[in-house]
């Protein structure tokens, strides 16, 4: 009678020090680079290699003219061993991490549709250079914004949000007046456009909400008086809109710069003194040390923050209100 074979016991764990080589040599394509990342000289990494090789029972990396490039069979483990990696830190106390370049992740921001035209495609741009793995969602600022916030439904909010000015972080990107947007055909105004002419023309004016309804308490406040003809629940369409008729609109400036651009369109000074409004970014204390969101908001500060306001401004930008 054959003996049965005694079975293998449980593979030992693999060493924190070939998961850290593992992920240089992803990153760095190269021993000696990896070498001088992990603080070892080449000839320790080159054994420690042999090792991982052994352990997993694959090449991982070939030398080719491009470098050391990963066999499918690393492609396949790198996510889960920076995974691995970073609960470890988070474990031993470190303190976490988030590499844009690396990162597998999924923001959701909540904005205006006039921020789908003037934010939302620089934001992505920038993700899609520096972040490949990362998505955007974009959402409608609503009656739910704040508690999306809290419970992590949603990663950020940006726009002028009253309701969000108590409990909340916040940090100021910048200050948005009013323009006058009309075609550049239009019919019988300029490349300005007097208080007597803004008082004649017919308009189209945005149903009233966040900072619109300035533009309306305005008017009242100043006994203007306009001819609206068409009433739009939000920007979709406006450029078409206005390039085909004579119609007028009273919009923030970044909206109406944006939309002058890509259409055949004008921009004037409203002759109606509108007070401006601030556009902030607000996001929940629970992620106010979240790497992910701090890497968010650091962003949206870079490519929008106010370049004219002073560094120390910038530092004291970011507060939280007591509410």
């Amino acid at each position: 009678m054959a003996k049965a074979s005694r079975s293998a016991g449980p593979a030992s764990p693999l060493d924190v020090k070939l998961v850290r080589l593992f992920d240089a040599l992803y990153r760095t394509r190269s021993v000696s680079r990896a070498a001088e990342a992990l603080g070892q000289s080449q000839p320790t990494v080159s054994i420690w290699l042999a090792r991982l090789r052994k352990e997993l029972r694959d090449p991982l990396f070939v030398r080719t003219g491009s470098g050391m490039l990963p066999t499918p069979r690393a492609d396949e483990l790198i996510d889960r061993a920076r995974a691995a990696l970073e609960l470890l830190n988070e474990l031993s106390g470190g303190e976490p991490s988030f590499d844009p370049r690396t990162a597998r992740r999924s923001f959701r921001i909540c904005m205006t549709d006039a921020s789908h035209i003037t934010i939302l495609p620089q934001l992505l741009a920038h993700a899609r250079s520096a972040a490949p793995g990362v998505t955007l969602e974009a959402e409608n600022i609503g009656e739910d914004t704040a508690r999306n916030l809290e419970s992590g439904a949603a990663d950020l909010a940006i726009g002028f949000i009253p309701d969000l000015e108590a409990g909340f972080y916040q940090q100021t990107l910048y200050a948005q007046d009013f323009v006058c947007l009309y075609s550049a055909q239009h019919p019988r105004v300029g490349a300005t456009l007097s208080l007597r002419e803004f008082r004649a023309e017919p308009h189209v004016s945005i149903l009233p909400r966040s900072g619109y309804s300035v533009i309306d308490s305005a008017m009242r406040a100043q006994k203007v008086e306009r001819e609206v003809r068409l009433e739009l629940p939000g920007f979709l369409g406006l450029a078409t809109i206005l390039s085909a008729s004579d119609l007028v609109a009273t919009v923030p400036r970044m909206i109406g710069e944006t939309l002058a651009r890509i259409g055949s369109l004008r921009l004037a000074p409203c002759p109606v003194k509108i007070e401006p409004f601030l556009v902030k970014q607000h996001w929940h204390a629970r992620y106010h040390n979240d790497p992910g969101n701090r890497w968010l908001r650091s962003v949206c500060a870079a490519h929008f923050a106010d370049t004219s306001r002073t560094a120390a401004g910038r530092r004291a930008a970011a507060q939280r209100t007591n509410g």
